[in-house]
């Protein structure tokens, strides 16, 4: 099972508001990930959008987030001609290409599929390993309010630079174009079990970063960009290195 929370736009308008109120083109194709940002391009929710028919959208986040998904798209309405209101549904991931919503979460080609009544397995720790292993941000660990999209790795996969404006987009473009984060999350190995969050990341004496992740001899941590890819780290006396 995957817990989510959902929430369905429609109307003649839900194109044209999701377009100005989430960070990728909802209008390119069947589904994309996106974000709801603040003005200054910190994360509000991260988001699976399905575009169920041409007027018709539901809107994938997590679980503690449908309220507030919801909450920011009736604010920005105004006088969009689209019903706002939330879903009830119950999401499993299934691994290959079959028919449902495309998930980039592992690493592996996988669609969550609605309502199917399959008999899924709980999230386990293989599933976990191949998020981490994925680099994939997870709401509450890797992102959250005070991270920039950019330094979850999340610029390249539910962000369009392309389209019209969106709140947070200047800021995003900014960066892009004129600068850099200082920090990116990145694939530890750990010799024995990796610490768990918020367990520190150090070069020599310095402190280079933290873990926000663990499973096993795998870490997800936000580690500062100038650290060598070769660096010898260590997290909580145990020795470590990025993955490539």
């Amino acid at each position: 099972m995957r817990p989510r929370a959902y929430v369905r736009v429609r109307g003649p308008d839900a194109g044209d508001l999701l377009q100005r109120v989430v960070s990728n083109d909802v209008l390119a194709g069947d589904a994309c990930e996106a974000l709801l940002l603040t003005p200054k391009g910190r994360a509000i929710a991260p988001l699976l959008v399905w575009r169920r028919a041409k007027d018709d959208f539901l809107l994938l986040t997590e679980p503690e987030l449908g309220e507030t998904v919801r909450t920011q798209l009736v604010r920005a309405r105004v006088a969009s001609r689209c019903e706002i209101e939330p879903e009830e549904h119950v999401s499993a991931i299934v691994f290959g290409d079959g028919e449902g919503i495309p998930n980039l979460d592992f690493g592996l080609p996988a669609v969550e599929v609605l309502d199917s009544g399959l008999e899924a397995e709980s999230p386990d720790e293989e599933l976990e390993r191949l998020r981490i292993l994925a680099r994939t941000p997870r709401w509450g660990r890797e992102i959250d309010d005070g991270i920039l999209p950019a330094e979850a790795g999340l610029d390249g996969r539910a962000v369009s630079f392309t389209k019209g404006c969106y709140p947070g987009q200047e800021p995003l473009a900014r960066l892009r174009n004129r600068g850099h984060v200082n920090r990116t999350l990145r694939v530890l190995e750990v010799e024995g079990d990796a610490p768990p969050p918020p367990a520190v990341v150090r070069h020599g004496a310095r402190v280079v970063g933290r873990v926000t992740s663990a499973v096993q001899d795998l870490a997800l941590a936000f580690v500062r960009v100038e650290v060598p890819e070769e660096a010898e780290l260590e997290v909580e006396g145990r020795r470590a290195r990025l993955k490539p």
